[in-house]
């Protein structure tokens, strides 16, 4: 779409950008990040991200100001650029609530004087819809058949079937379609063969946040054919029955409707809430006290005397290099917890989750599962699940204090806003995930992060919803979690404290 000059015979910079797709929530926030090797100021540069036309304007930064000529008209009024690093050479367009056609790939180009150099970034949108409507439709000749309706989902959805027992259907029909949003709505058909089936459930499953909704539907068996005498007369009654049914007024249909959903979703409940009662019991054995070791500190990170604080000695530094610090304790079993208090954490770059004891943390410059990491953390005035994909995280407020609950009986680390008591994150854990140790990790800012210590008195206990506590006072050692000190101190446990532990002053002593 346009000429420029040939690029000089010697490049005086090149331009990087992520090499893993970045994920956006739908009608949410997302930053796309490029940057300059080797480092130097871009404030003078002209920045253009673009779709996969130059013209196709996304945001344009010319003349050190935004400029709107060329922007394709849907992006108006939803871009801006993060100007916080631009003198390091980092440069980030900000778009403002996703949408589902913003899905795809981007260039971002630099440009100073007669150079100029880009790189390519993918997106990736993704949203979770309506919770599935199922209903008996109809009776086939050898049984039931079952409907199942969802709308508002990004990309195409998943579908699966499985009865009471857990067994999975295989063979069944789906249609989707797009609305003017470029959302998906599905409708998905079962033939339920098999009375012993009992009540059938359908969910639909997010492949790119593993997100999923479901809804059940109890199947009467005498809806199932039989071989019997009297199968002719009740197929007969039944039709009756059904023609009766069609014509009940509009307003009766929709208090039955109603009322089937109330009954499925108390059964719901009462089925978490029993399962809830009894990881509750687990849970709240496994407190733990976690101290930092000084030894796996980098050597700009300064370590308190009690070794539960960690603050950064030079904020100066390169912003790329990851400064982390590990924890004494190792986890190779059980359920433990433990919570972190963050100064200025809104004003800084940070992480902290757990990490694999054989991670090389030296030459790391990206946090993943993949690289042996399991975190939370801030980056470019975002917080951010640290994957290979970067998942933005949606916090109603600043999270001053994290929680961290590792689960290796299930096999995930859940992170949780202790500010306003919610749920930021959860990661599944591989089998062979190994020896963990909790991780803290300092970037940029005037930032500490502290280990709250272990008091007494009680609770309210935030965990996954497949793993929630509650109360419990039997007290256990550390080795019934599964952790073992990497020093030779010896500390007891105290009895019956919260897992979300507070963090004063006059409990941090040594």
């Amino acid at each position: 779409d346009s000429v420029f000059p040939s690029p000089s015979c010697i490049s005086p910079f090149m331009v990087i950008g992520p090499s893993d797709p970045i994920v956006a929530v739908l009608r949410g926030d997302v930053t796309l990040p490029c940057s300059v090797s080797p480092a130097m100021n871009v404030e003078n540069m002209e920045l253009r991200w673009f779709r996969s036309k130059f013209s196709e304007a996304v945001f344009i930064y010319q003349n050190q100001q935004e400029q709107r000529e060329e922007q394709l008209a849907q992006y108006t009024g939803r871009t801006s650029l993060v100007k916080e690093f631009l003198t390091w050479g980092e440069a980030a367009v900000r778009i403002h609530n996703v949408q589902a056609f913003d899905n795809g790939m981007y260039t971002c180009f630099f440009r100073k004087g007669s150079f100029y150099e880009s790189a390519s970034l993918e997106l990736k949108v993704a949203g979770v819809g309506s919770v599935p409507q199922v209903h008996i439709q109809g009776l086939e000749e050898d049984g039931v058949r079952v409907v199942c309706m969802a709308s508002g989902w990004f990309p195409k959805p998943e579908v699966r079937w499985k009865a009471l027992s857990g067994e999975k259907f295989l063979t069944f029909s789906e249609t989707h379609a797009q609305d003017p949003e470029g959302l998906f709505s599905v409708e998905a058909t079962l033939v339920v063969r098999d009375s012993s089936s009992g009540n059938v459930t359908c969910s639909l499953l997010n492949p790119i946040l593993s997100q999923e909704k479901a809804m059940a539907i109890i199947i009467p068996e005498d809806f199932f054919p039989r071989t019997s005498p009297w199968m002719s007369a009740f197929m007969v009654i039944l039709t009756l029955l059904m023609l009766l049914l069609l014509g009940t007024a509009y307003y009766t249909k929709r208090e039955h409707t109603a009322k089937c959903r109330e009954v499925q979703e108390w059964m719901k409940l009462h089925r978490e809430k029993e399962e809830d009662q009894q990881a509750k019991v687990e849970a709240l054995k496994t407190r733990v006290s976690v101290t930092l070791d000084p030894k796996s500190a980098h050597p700009s990170l300064a370590v308190s005397d009690e070794k539960t604080s960690v603050t950064l000695k030079d904020t100066a530094e390169d912003p790329t290099i990851l400064f982390s610090i590990l924890g004494r304790e190792s986890i190779t079993s059980g359920r433990c917890y433990w919570v972190v208090e963050i100064r200025n954490g809104d004003k800084s770059e940070w992480s902290l989750g757990v990490c694999r004891g054989d991670v090389d943390r030296k030459s790391l410059h990206l946090e993943s599962p993949e690289k042996g990491i399991w975190a939370v953390g801030r980056y470019l005035e975002n917080y951010y699940a640290c994957s290979i994909f970067r998942i933005l995280l949606s916090c109603r407020q600043v999270p001053h204090r994290v929680g961290v609950f590792l689960d290796l009986k299930e096999g995930d680390v859940s992170f949780y806003n202790m500010t306003d008591d919610s749920h930021m994150f959860s990661f599944p854990l591989a089998s062979s995930s190994g020896t963990l140790f909790p991780y803290f990790m300092l970037r940029s800012g005037d930032v500490s992060l502290t280990i709250c210590s272990v008091m007494g008195g009680p609770a309210e206990i935030l965990v996954p919803l497949n793993n929630p506590p509650s109360s419990s006072e039997e007290p256990v050692s550390l080795s019934g979690v599964g952790l073992k000190s990497v020093s030779d101190v010896d500390g007891a446990l105290p009895g019956a404290e919260s897992p979300l532990l507070p963090c004063s002053p006059e409990a941090m002593s040594p």
